[in-house]
Parts: structure tokens; sequence; C-alpha cells
């Protein structure tokens, strides 16, 4: 899945809107304010638990492919490099599915979007 198509996925979900805190061009995705995802052109970064433990599943399903992200990947967050197409289409979605939930279920109830 290319970086425009991932961007897509992420802005089709309720509330999410792509922002630009650093000024680098966007690809900082956001809901109610709260950051759940990250699209670069060969990475995405998403929070897909709790702790770098609970990641363990991905780290153990694509050795290559995914990485603990620097800073944050104590809560869970996690690169995947995608430019590839080893990881398939669908469990990217899922990721990003993941991290999308996790982060609204955190959210104020005022700030939730609307499904």
């Amino acid at each position: 899945m290319q970086s425009a198509e991932l961007l897509d996925l992420c802005l089709a979900l309720p509330g999410a809107e792509d922002t630009d805190p650093w000024g680098e061009g966007g690809g900082v995705l956001k809901v109610g304010g709260k950051i759940f995802a990250f699209v670069g052109t060969e990475t995405l970064g998403v929070k897909v638990a709790r702790s770098t433990d609970e990641a363990r599943e991905w780290y153990d399903r694509y050795p290559d492919h995914v990485s603990t992200m620097a800073y944050i990947g104590r809560h869970g967050w996690i690169t995947v490099r995608h430019d590839d197409g080893v990881v398939p289409d669908d469990e990217l979605e899922e990721l990003v599915d993941i991290s999308y939930t996790a982060v609204v279920a955190k959210l104020p109830r005022r700030l939730r979007p609307e499904a």
C-alpha cells in the first residue's frame, strides 16, 4: 500500500484530520486532537498496544518490517515498513483501525466523533 492510500484510509475515519505540527508536510493523523497515525513515504507509525510487550505479536510476525517507534514505543507504538508490499494491505488497515479505536476510546465523550 502506498502512503497516499494510507492517508486516504486514515482520512476516511470519522473525525480524522491530517495535520502538520512540525512543518514537514503533514502525515500526522489526529482524531479529537490526539495522534492515531504517522504516515510516511515508507513507514506507518501506529499505536497497537499499551506496552512494547503487548506489541510483541507484530514484531514476531514481521521481524524485518516492524520496529519499536522512537520515544513513544514503550507505550505500544510501532513503526511498520509498508513500501514493499510484505505487510499485506488488510493488515495495514487492521493496524490503522486498532490505533484509531484505541485513541478514540480515550477521548472525552465530547471529543469523540460520531460514527
